[in-house]
């Protein structure tokens, strides 16, 4: 069960004096596997919600999706449009440069987690060493109670943002649902979502893209097959 606003930026060391953090809703058509693949009753936490909202912010061709970090005015925008600012939050070049670098890094995880093959161990290597030092420049403290402890940034503004996307993954790894999510492996898709399946199988956004993949991939051993022919 989601829990509510308040209580989410309670948690995550905002308070409620500090509302510029909001939940997105959420479309089952969105986040469906393909139809090859089990689904499981696992309920999505609040803390893959706060990832993917900020991860879906690329382009993406099949979904129709535009660059929200495209420069501080289209980020502001982007932030105005789901809660997490208000006209006087201020948003600098450096900030959606910054902003697209985390993003792009994690996309690269997600995509290795769906088993993409384009994402060489080089390749993978180089996002982890981004996002080590990205998460260096926004330190995260813990917040002890009663019944546990959880991590929280003490920043607000842009930096409170790049925090929470932190302190969310550090959540939904100690719960071991990081590998969870994923991005759509169909390229130019890269649509990042939660496998819910019961065998961690999804490596698609929906059956539409698993469905153009397949294609692809058909119509490529095809050609393989016509120019291996030809060679003989």
């Amino acid at each position: 069960m989601l829990i509510s606003r308040e209580e989410h930026c309670d948690r995550n060391g905002f308070g409620h004096n500090r509302k510029w953090f909001s939940l997105p809703s959420r479309k089952e058509d969105d986040t469906m596997p393909p139809r090859t693949t089990e689904r499981s009753p696992l309920t999505q936490p609040p803390a893959v919600d706060a990832v993917l909202q900020f991860v879906n912010t690329h382009t993406s061709g099949p979904r129709q999706l535009k660059e929200r970090f495209y420069n501080a005015q289209t980020m502001q925008a982007w932030l105005l449009e789901n809660g997490l600012g208000t006209p006087t939050t201020h948003v600098t070049e450096a900030d959606a440069a910054g902003a697209r670098k985390l993003r792009d890094a994690l996309i690269t995880v997600l995509l290795a987690h769906s088993g993409d093959r384009d994402i060489t161990p080089a390749i993978l290597t180089e996002a982890e060493e981004d996002l080590r030092s990205i998460a260096a420049r926004y330190p995260l403290v813990p917040v002890v109670t009663a019944s546990g402890a959880s991590l929280a940034t003490t920043q607000t503004g842009v930096p409170g943002l790049f925090g929470t996307v932190l302190a969310s993954i550090t959540e939904l790894a100690q719960a071991d649902l990081w590998n969870k999510l994923r991005a759509c492996r169909h390229q130019p898709c890269h649509f990042c979502f939660f496998d819910r399946t019961r065998n961690s199988s999804a490596a698609y956004c929906g059956t539409k893209c698993g469905s153009r993949a397949s294609m692809r991939a058909y119509r490529q051993r095809k050609k393989e097959l016509a120019a291996n022919a030809n060679l003989t």
